[in-house]
């Protein structure tokens, strides 16, 4: 992954999963690739899952860790039928690198500080000042390093979770094996205000990540909040949490706007490829790099400018009209979710996971069929009790939520928690 400095067709900032996947596809087509990473060494420690029939056909085997049997709880039961996997992480990792090195990426050391010009960008941290190519690409996640816009000083609606890893047998009393979790919405926590659920996945190496998880709030449910939750339901359920437990924290925006800037393709979770109801975007990013890939490529052997091939990608691949339809439609939902009392949560998802797996798959990972969304969302709509039917439509007429003080849940002192858990 090394070469001398040049010009390269597409550079990629940021190598994540989403911009090491998008660098190996446009490399095997044959275009000079660059991926500026501030550390192109250091491991991935999150944690990546997907719908199993939602990754492409040719991911290795040995990149998904587990495949288990969906299932949710909301006010009932549900069975999803469909499997949940969880990716190997570092395996992923090294698919992605080898792909890279198989089509001669250059990999830059640095941190994008300024898009000097539609072809150039300034370089902190690292042996070079800049870096040049035909075509720029941020993939650099949901804060946009080449430069955001004024929605990045909003407060933002945001998923939330902090979870530990546990032995699977001391994790069976709520995910048994065999089974993911995708979320349990019963107040075992013994909290009130803004609802959280379980989710609970195995890791295939004996162990299962249980998160307590904030679907989205206006700003943010606070991880400490999220923390005693956690401990508070695991105990409930007799669960112990190891005292050197591995701990996992998630904060990320899902309000992101679609990206507009001119001659910068936004890709991954800049774009944002994740989706406002679940969070997801792993999947997605792996599915559509060779796309993207395919359509730079293809613009740049017909003479297109690198701006016209951006142009073409976000048009054709990432952004069809059916994709911004869909878009704009689960943005919707995700604000009739933000302004819904708590209490009305679990009985919304008791509705929506009632409905048949047509439905419920389309909204969940149809990103451009605009007609299966639609579907799915009136069937949602047929099925729910005219209180939910309002709580559905009226949001739609309705400005964003807006952001929301401390949750009357946590009764603790403002900064208590922080002070006491932060690490």
């Amino acid at each position: 992954m090394a070469g001398a400095p040049a010009t390269a067709d597409v550079l990629i900032v940021g190598g994540g999963p989403a911009g090491r996947a998008l660098a190996a596809a446009c490399a095997a087509r044959g275009l000079p690739t660059t991926l500026l990473d501030p550390a192109p060494q250091r491991p991935w420690r999150s944690t990546f899952a997907a719908w199993a029939d939602e990754l492409p056909p040719d991911l290795p085997a040995d990149v998904v860790a587990s495949r288990a049997t969906g299932r949710a709880v909301a006010v009932g039961e549900h069975l999803l039928g469909w499997d949940y996997a969880v990716l190997d992480t570092p395996a992923l990792r090294a698919h992605l690198d080898d792909a890279m090195d198989r089509g001669g990426v250059r990999v830059v050391t640095g941190r994008a500080a300024a898009l000097l010009s539609p072809h150039r960008v300034a370089v902190t941290g690292g042996e070079e000042d800049s870096v040049t190519a035909r075509i720029v690409v941020d993939a650099g996640g949901h804060r946009r390093p080449l430069g955001a816009g004024p929605w990045r000083d909003r407060v933002h609606a945001e998923q939330t979770a902090h979870g530990v890893v546990v032995p699977a047998a001391a994790a069976a009393p709520v995910v048994a094996a065999g089974e993911a979790l995708f979320m349990d919405w019963r107040p075992d926590h013994g909290a009130g205000g803004w609802p959280t659920f379980l989710y609970g996945v195995p890791l295939g190496d004996g162990t299962v990540l249980l998160e307590e998880t904030s679907l989205a709030r206006r700003p943010g449910l606070p991880l400490d909040v999220l923390r005693d939750r956690l401990h508070a339901r695991l105990a409930h359920h007799g669960i112990p949490v190891p005292t050197d437990a591995r701990v996992e924290r998630v904060r990320f925006p899902v309000d992101t706007p679609r990206d507009s800037r001119p001659g910068v393709l936004g890709f991954g979770a800049a774009a944002p490829l994740i989706h406002p109801a679940t969070g997801f975007s792993v999947a997605t990013a792996l599915t559509l790099a060779p796309r993207v890939a395919a359509a730079l490529a293809g613009a740049l052997g017909d003479g297109d400018t690198g701006a016209a091939a951006v142009a073409r990608a976000d048009r054709d691949v990432l952004w069809t009209p059916g994709a911004r339809a869909v878009h704009a439609l689960r943005r919707r939902g995700l604000e009739a979710l933000l302004r819904m009392p708590s209490q009305a949560v679990p009985a919304f998802f008791d509705t929506f996971l009632a409905l048949p797996a047509r439905h419920r798959w389309a909204y969940l990972t149809a990103r451009d069929d605009l007609g299966a969304t639609t579907a799915a969302m009136t069937a949602l709509f047929g099925r729910s009790r005219w209180g939910l039917r309002g709580r559905l439509v009226g949001p739609a007429m309705l400005p964003a939520a807006p952001a929301l003080g401390p949750d009357p849940g946590d009764r603790r002192a403002p900064g208590a928690a922080q002070r006491r858990y932060r690490r």
